[in-house]
C-alpha cells in the first residue's frame, strides 16, 4: 500500500476566494508571492501610500467585484467611491482625485450601467472629490460578473495627522466610529434572498469629514482603519501587529444592530469579521480618548461613536487582541482565516 501527502503540492495550489478576502490566506500570499515579486515588503501594510519625494501626496487604489451589483443602502459606483475615498483617510488625507477603469461584461443591460454610473458620480460630486481620468474595457460573456470597478485616488496630508498602522502605543483608547456588521449582511441578504432586506442596510458612506474633525487633536491621534474586509477583528489584529502592541477591547461596548445579531445568530457569523463600509477605528492617547469621542459624536456619520477598549503592552504576546466577554471571560479574538462573505466589496 501507497500513501501521499494529505496537503495538496506547490505547483497544483490554486488561487482561492479567500486569498481575496483580507484574513489570513490573504497575508499569506501577499508575503510569499506578491510582496516578493514587486521588492519586498517597504513598511506596515497600510490602506494607502505617500508618494515617494512628496510626502504630503498620498495614493491608493483598489479593486470592487461586489454582488450583486445593488443592494440595501448603496451599489458597486458609490461604493467605489467611499472605499478609495476612506482608505486616503485612513491615512490622515483629504481627498483630491480618483482615476475610474470599468471592466464591463458583453450583454450587461445598459440601464444598469447608466445607474451605476449616476451613483458613482452623485458619490464623488457628495465626497467632494473630481474623477478626473479613466478607463474602459469590455469583455466576453462570462468572463467578468457584469461589472468590476477599479478606483485610483489621490489624496493631500492634513495638516498636523500622522497616522499610521504602525503608531498605537500602550494606553491607547480604542474608538470606533459606528455600529458594525451592517454592509456585509445586507449584501449577504439580498444576493441570497435571505429577507433582510427590510431591516438591514449597507452603511457604505465617506469617512473623510470624520478624519478631518479629529485631525484637530494633532499627534494625539495615532492611527486609523476602515474594518473593511474581514471585520474588526482583522482591522484591530493588523493594527496590533504592525504596531508590536496587544488590546483588549469589551463585548458588551460593541455596537451591533439588534437585526445584525439575529441574522448573525442565524447564519453563525460573528460581526467581528463581517465586512464593514461606514465606520473606523480610532487609536488616541488616552488624554485625549473624550474628544475625540466629541468630535466624531459632532457629525452624523460618527453619531454612534464609542470607546471599545484600550491598547495594552505586547508583554510576549505582540499582535494578540483580547475580548472580555460579557460573562467576564477573555478570548482571543483571532485574525479571519478567509471571508465569511465573498464577493462584499
Amino acid at each position: 500500500m501507497t500513501t501521499g501527502c494529505p496537503l495538496p503540492y506547490p505547483e497544483n495550489e490554486r488561487v482561492l476566494l479567500g486569498h481575496g478576502a483580507g484574513g489570513r490566506l490573504t497575508a499569506e500570499l501577499l508575503e510569499s508571492l506578491v510582496l516578493p515579486a514587486l521588492g519586498g515588503r517597504q513598511g506596515p501594510m497600510e490602506d494607502a501610500a505617500l508618494v515617494p519625494g512628496r510626502q504630503e501626496l498620498v495614493v491608493s487604489t483598489d479593486g470592487f467585484v461586489v454582488s450583486p451589483l445593488f443592494f440595501p443602502g448603496g451599489d458597486i459606483g458609490s461604493l467605489a467611491v467611499h472605499g478609495t475615498v476612506n482608505d486616503l483617510a485612513m491615512r490622515g488625507a483629504e481627498p483630491v482625485a480618483l482615476c475610474v477603469a470599468l471592466l464591463l461584461e458583453e450583454g450587461l443591460e445598459l440601464t444598469d450601467l447608466e445607474a451605476v454610473l449616476r451613483s458613482l458620480g452623485k458619490a464623488a460630486q457628495e465626497a467632494g472629490v473630481p474623477v478626473i481620468t479613466g478607463d474602459t474595457k469590455v469583455v466576453g460573456r462570462g468572463a467578468a460578473d457584469k461589472i468590476f470597478i477599479t478606483t485610483t485616488g489621490i489624496g493631500r496630508r492634513l495638516p498636523g495627522l500622522r497616522v499610521s498602522a504602525a503608531a498605537a502605543r500602550p494606553g491607547d483608547a480604542i474608538v470606533l466610529s459606528g455600529p458594525i456588521g451592517l454592509h456585509g449582511t445586507a449584501v449577504l441578504g439580498t444576493r441570497e434572498g435571505l429577507g433582510f432586506e427590510a431591516d438591514i442596510a449597507s452603511d457604505t458612506r465617506p469617512l473623510h469629514r470624520l478624519v478631518a474633525a479629529l485631525a484637530k487633536l494633532g499627534d494625539q491621534v495615532h492611527a486609523l482603519r476602515d474594518p473593511t474586509r474581514g471585520g474588526l477583528a482583522a482591522a484591530l489584529n493588523e493594527i496590533a501587529r504592525d504596531s508590536g502592541v496587544a488590546m483588549e477591547i469589551d463585548e458588551g461596548l460593541l455596537p451591533v444592530p439588534e437585526p445584525v445579531a439575529a441574522a448573525c445568530d442565524l447564519l453563525g457569523l460573528d460581526p467581528l469579521h463581517v465586512a464593514n463600509e461606514g465606520c473606523m477605528v480610532a487609536f488616541v492617547a488616552p488624554a485625549a480618548a473624550d474628544e475625540a469621542l466629541a468630535l466624531l459624536r459632532s457629525l452624523p456619520e460618527g453619531g454612534g461613536a464609542v470607546r471599545l477598549g484600550n491598547v495594552t503592552p505586547a508583554e510576549g504576546h505582540p499582535g494578540r487582541v483580547v475580548m472580555r466577554t460579557a460573562v467576564g471571560a477573555r478570548r482571543v479574538v483571532d485574525m479571519p482565516l478567509g471571508e465569511q462573505l465573498p464577493r462584499i466589496c
